[in-house]
């Protein structure tokens, strides 16, 4: 970020097109409605037994989206705000305060209203101090080198900033908390607390480890604290272990622990009454169906793969032998807000909030956080904050907060809303500070921040250009509004979003038995040309990497570290069936990229966990990072439709002890020449894949790998051609590809190639089957995080493949996984799975309704499968088909690729080791779990043949030497 680009800037909402009176009884875009019918009934709604389903959108048939994003580009400023890779614009009301410094997890005011802390990660700073006077940062910890964090805080704009070196970066859910003086600052982390001094000017002192325990084999994952009334003992949600510990805050000393419900998140104190919302909900109870958080078996919806209940556990802290109560709310309970006696709860995966009376421990109150009459899902409730009669709920999905007037005398009175206001992105927290407000904004404004670079090994160069992880937050601070003017801001909140009117038109079946079928109905519902729809998901390519040399897209062929030697399939593909150069992916990382691919969000569990990734990373295994509307295949099969799976979110492997990559490689390439399939199931060899989830294990291939670096794709794909040809395809079937992902055991390019190697012989077999004429597939990555793009870090290539694709075209319009999600759903008649779905307008403009029957040839790989394998696999080298002396020459340039000077050897062995502890390759392989800045300089060092130091260093180091990165770490994409 240049020092000449404004941190501060007033934002004053909508232009005047958009500003339009409201009636206080007429919702904007949708009509006559009155807006207090966001307020549900006083009654507390509870879920008794894991059996009962929920609700989720309603009947009939939803008709396509039509927010007009046209071409827009991530990243551009437009007329109503910037885009960014979720389908949204954002352009906040108030002054905005933007930090390059990574995402912010939770956040704090200091007792006296002048400074706002807040946990963060991405960027290895991991406390950003705000001062609200001047209203701007002030200080910061971290990880990273304090040389480092000098030179980015100087590119900010900010070279005076305060700088601490840590070696904890392990945040927690929750933002930390002041001490009742405000002279000390508590930080939650993955093994306890620490205690830091703070200083008048905002800056931190050297800090106190405190301690918690681990227990039962789980760290305590601290999350939200709170100080007694008399400031004597402070109190933490030890989330990892489903307890509260009470605390000397002087000495560190643990004086008790209470067992609570499952995952505690935040604290409140009500006299000596402490309340504790417990994310999971109770405990299960004998025979009740469960799956798993933590270690933690949590009562749930083995379809949807949902937690089913909620409760907040009501701790006497003045009396120890007092049994602790429950309080059953809705699911996720995370922020509490309290004014006088009212209890405000938000319910973040039910979109509500739950009003205790805290005089009688009774939920009095339920108020719907749903604005959208098309979606009762996703709009993620966040944070709380009241200003007078006003309460101020922030959305962390819909980049909005909510305004409510409540009734202060009579909490039972049902709330009235008033409308909402615009923020960034994913805002997570809301207070009111000296009569202002304050949002946090987890998500800022999008990965704008500098740009990284990226090397990619043999045959490549070093990239350098936006990439996810260029993460940055942002406050925004404003007056609350008058009413009216917040009825004119929900109009833009509306626009925003994409939530129009036209995508809740409804039409009768009978209606659509007289529409002819074509390939994407403008209505869900409508007949389709197609009945089979094939998901490939790949893993962590940009669309310059792939596609930037392709003259008919909008790309930097210096970018193209993977171009058309590499992939020459999807080159192909793209040239024959359509290249796209607009389309986004979403998530950071692969944690939250396979949600938005299969959940179509990353709901806000899983944003939060992110600090330390601890209670989970994919949520393949964790319950409670699922959404309560389910996932792609159950929305598919709840329209009646069939579904397969292929390794995609499956969270075991089953691999035999002692299978290589050499050993799959061999038993790939021999039946891809027309060997026996047989030796691609021996014992040797045979996974035993499944899912945590039942619903998908229940439709899973057992025999087709999840992640794992050290099984080759084309043997994905020779297992997957087995199946295919004896059982033919299910309606929809979804593929998990991972050899891109790269890190294994051949190099990159290899990696790579392989990949393109079987996406190019899997269309091949489909294109030649008698399903061709009635199918489509998508292909796309679950992240672009480990590539540069000239563009934006969340630009991905992403493929349409089928007879009804538009051939031969480059189509610019603005897409997204999201748009990826709800054009399947569109097709096979499925329902959308929450609000940003709903929103999303389907690739319209992917698709023609003139069938093309011409079948794709896949194209021999042109990099050798086996570059950079250290031990050959017994059915010989990648040869690239040639004999001779040209074989010899590729088997030589393999050698190459995998010497090591003798001087270097040593520091190439402590490589090795590092990478077998990264969890790339066998049964719990964990795809993006390696630090991302020593896994890029592992890779260069590869490339680069142990002789040349990573660019910026002044040598070659050792995973435990690196600049910057505390020794043994092994923290995710995060950091």
């Amino acid at each position: 970020m240049s020092t000449a680009e404004p941190t501060v800037a007033r934002v004053t909402g909508p232009s005047k097109t958009t500003q339009k009176p409201l009636d206080a009884n007429r919702h904007p875009l949708l009509g006559r409605r009155p807006l207090s019918t966001w307020v549900t009934s006083r009654k507390p709604f509870s879920i008794a037994a894991a059996s009962v389903s929920l609700v989720l959108l309603g009947g009939g048939i939803a008709a396509a989206s039509t927010i007009p994003l046209g071409q827009h580009q991530v990243g551009t400023e437009y007329g109503t705000g910037q885009q960014v890779s979720s389908d949204q614009v954002i352009k906040p009301i108030g002054d905005r305060l933007m930090t390059p410094f990574g995402k912010i997890m939770g956040s704090t005011v200091s007792p006296d209203g002048r400074y706002l802390v807040g946990t963060s990660t991405d960027r290895s700073v991991d406390l950003q101090v705000f001062d609200l006077t001047t209203y701007k940062p002030v200080a910061a910890a971290g990880t990273l080198s304090a040389t480092s964090f000098a030179s980015a805080a100087s590119n900010a704009g900010y070279p005076s900033m305060a700088y601490l070196k840590i070696t904890d970066g392990s945040v927690g859910q929750e933002g930390p908390v002041f001490s009742p003086d405000g002279k000390f600052l508590f930080e939650p982390v993955a093994t306890g607390i620490i205690r830091y001094p703070f200083n008048s000017d905002g800056s931190l002192s050297a800090g106190t480890k405190i301690s918690i325990p681990t227990a039962g084999g789980k760290q305590a994952l601290t999350a939200g604290m709170a100080f007694s009334p008399d400031g004597s003992t402070l109190y933490a949600a030890v989330n990892g272990q489903n307890t509260v510990v009470a605390i000397d805050p002087a000495t560190g000393a643990i004086k008790r622990t209470v067992a609570t419900g499952i995952a505690p998140r935040q604290l409140r104190f009500v006299g000596s009454k402490l309340y504790v919302s417990n994310e999971g909900g109770r405990q299960a109870v004998a025979g009740e169906a469960t799956m798993e958080s933590y270690g933690t078996q949590v009562p749930a919806d083995t379809t949807l793969g949902t937690s089913t209940s909620g409760t907040l556990s009501v701790i006497d802290t003045a009396d120890t032998l007092a049994p602790v109560s429950s309080i059953d709310v809705q699911l996720h309970p995370t922020a509490m807000y309290l004014d006088g006696s009212s209890l405000y709860v938000a319910n973040t995966n039910s979109d509500s909030l739950s009003v205790v009376d805290t005089a009688t421990n009774k939920v009095v109150q339920t108020i719907s956080t749903q604005p959208w009459a098309s979606s009762q899902v996703g709009y993620e409730p966040t944070g709380l904050t009241m200003q007078g009669d006003h309460l101020l709920v922030s959305l962390g999905r819909a980049n909005a907060v909510a305004v409510y007037r409540v009734n202060k005398q009579d909490p039972k009175d049902p709330v009235s809303s008033i409308g909402l206001l615009p923020t960034d992105y994913f805002p997570v927290g809301v207070a009111t500070v000296n009569g202002q407000i304050v949002v946090t904004n987890t998500r800022g404004i999008d990965a704008r921040g500098p740009q990284l670079s990226y090397n990619q090994g043999p045959g490549t160069t070093v990239a350098t250009g936006h990439g996810t992880h260029s993460t940055t937050a942002s406050l925004t601070k404003f007056t609350l509004p008058g009413d009216d003017q917040i009825h004119q801001y929900t109009e833009t909140v509306f626009e925003q979003n994409g939530w129009d009117g036209a995508s809740v038109k409804q039409a009768t079946a009978a209606d659509a038995a007289k529409i002819p079928a074509v390939a994407v109905p403008k209505r869900i519902g409508d007949p389709s040309t197609i009945k089979h729809v094939f998901l490939i998901v790949k893993e962590n390519r940009t669309y310059d990497q792939v596609y930037g040399d392709m003259k008919q897209g909008n790309g930097d062929a210096s970018l193209a570290q993977f171009g058309a030697k590499v992939t020459p399939n999807q080159h192909a593909l793209a040239s024959q069936f359509g290249l796209y150069d607009n389309t986004y992916d979403i998530g950071t990382n692969s944690a939250e990229g396979h949600n938005w691919m299969m959940q179509g969000d990353d709901p806000a569990y899983t944003e939060t966990s992110a600090g330390e990734y601890k209670r989970s990373y994919d949520t393949e295994t964790d319950v409670l990072g699922h959404q309560r509307s389910g996932f792609l295949w159950t929305s598919v099969q709840a329209a009646g439709k069939t579904a397969r799976n292929y390794g995609e979110f499956d969270s075991t492997e089953g691999k035999p002890a002692g299978a290589t990559w050499q050993n799959y490689y061999c038993a790939a390439t021999s039946t891809m020449a027309g060997g026996d399939p047989a030796q691609l199931f021996t014992p040797s060899l045979q996974m035993h894949a499944g899912s945590a989830i039942p619903s998908l294990d229940a439709i899973t291939d057992p025999n087709a790998a999840p992640f794992d670096t050290a099984v080759p794709d084309i043997y994905r794909y020779a297992t997957w051609k087995q199946d295919f040809e004896k059982n033919g395809p299910k309606n929809f079937q979804m593929m998990w590809l991972s050899s891109d992902h790269t890190g294994g055991t051949a190099d990159p390019e290899a990696q790579v190639a392989d990949n393109d190697l079987a996406v190019g012989k899997i269309v091949d077999e489909i294109s030649h089957s008698p399903y061709w004429q009635d199918s489509a597939i998508f292909i796309a990555e679950d992240d672009s995080q480990n590539g540069a793009d000239h563009i934006d870090g969340h630009r991905a290539p992403v493929q349409v493949i089928s007879p009804y694709a538009v051939h031969g075209k480059t189509v610019s319009t603005f897409y997204s996984q999201i748009s990826m999600v709800r054009t399947i759903e569109q097709i096979l008649g499925a329902q959308p799975l929450n609000q940003k779905v709903a929103a999303a307008t389907p690739m319209f403009d992917a698709f023609t309704n003139k069938a093309d029957m011409t079948p794709f040839s896949a194209v021999p790989n042109q990099v050798p499968l086996t570059e950079g394998v250290k031990t050959a696999p017994a059915c010989g080298l990648d040869t690239l088909g040639q004999s001779g002396a040209a074989a010899a020459a590729v088997n030589a340039a393999a050698a190459k690729a995998v010497a090591v000077p003798a001087s270097m050897r040593d520091t190439a062995q402590e490589w090795e080791n590092w990478s077998e502890q990264q969890h790339l390759t066998g049964n719990g392989a964990k795809e993006d779990f390696a630090n991302p800045y020593l896994f890029n300089r592992w890779t260069w060092y590869q490339a680069h043949d142990w002789q040349t130091p990573y660019p910026g260093d002044a040598k070659i180091y050792g995973p435990d030497h690196v600049p910057g990165i505390p020794a043994g770490s092994t923290d995710h994409q995060d950091d």
